[in-house]
């Protein structure tokens, strides 16, 4: 059975079809979701929250755009929902001319401490950067899904950026930590 059939009958309330999309897009879904939350167990909520909401939204899809888009918007504006309106109590500079570029030497570094790390981040840049650097958002699309400023993207990703520089250069032995 074909997605279009698959996505058709979901529309019907079909049990076994919203099985069926469950199980082909679960796997790739749930990583989208892993990312955006602070554990794995949050991961797994956001994930069953979000298949609750495009089963119930199905009806919107109309076959313009893929299919696998339209959900995993769902999915990440369904982890998102709860930092939205939440202020992160930080005073940003909002005149920052142009993204400060960290060269981060990744090419010694697993991708699973990559992953990682990126998991360690506090959330308020661990969200930007997820957004920005994995899923291709810009930094006006970010301010409006988080309801932060355009500046307060910019900052966390640069702060984010540092962050990680700093641990990768650290695993890779090029910066002794220092005790915080």
């Amino acid at each position: 059975m074909g997605l279009e059939q698959l996505i058709a009958d979901c529309k019907k309330n079909d049990a076994r079809a919203q099985a069926e999309i469950y199980k082909l897009f679960s796997a790739k879904f749930f990583g989208v979701c892993l990312k955006y939350s602070a554990n794995y167990a949050e991961a797994e909520d956001n994930l069953q929250d979000g298949f609750l909401i495009i089963f119930n939204k199905i009806e919107q899809f109309n076959f313009k755009g893929s299919f696998e888009g339209w959900a995993k918007r769902i999915m990440i504006n369904n982890a998102l929902q709860k930092f939205r309106g939440v202020r992160f109590l930080e005073i940003v500079n909002e005149n920052i001319a142009e993204e400060e570029t960290v060269e981060i030497d990744d090419e010694n570094v697993s991708l699973d401490y990559l992953i990682g790390i990126i998991q360690e981040l506090p959330e308020r840049y661990r969200l930007v950067f997820n957004l920005y650097v994995l899923d291709g958002y810009s930094h006006k699309e970010i301010a409006e899904m988080l309801d932060i400023t355009t500046g307060t993207t910019k900052s966390n990703l640069a702060r984010a950026r540092m962050i990680l520089k700093e641990k990768i250069d650290i695993h890779n032995g090029k910066k002794i930590p220092t005790a915080k």
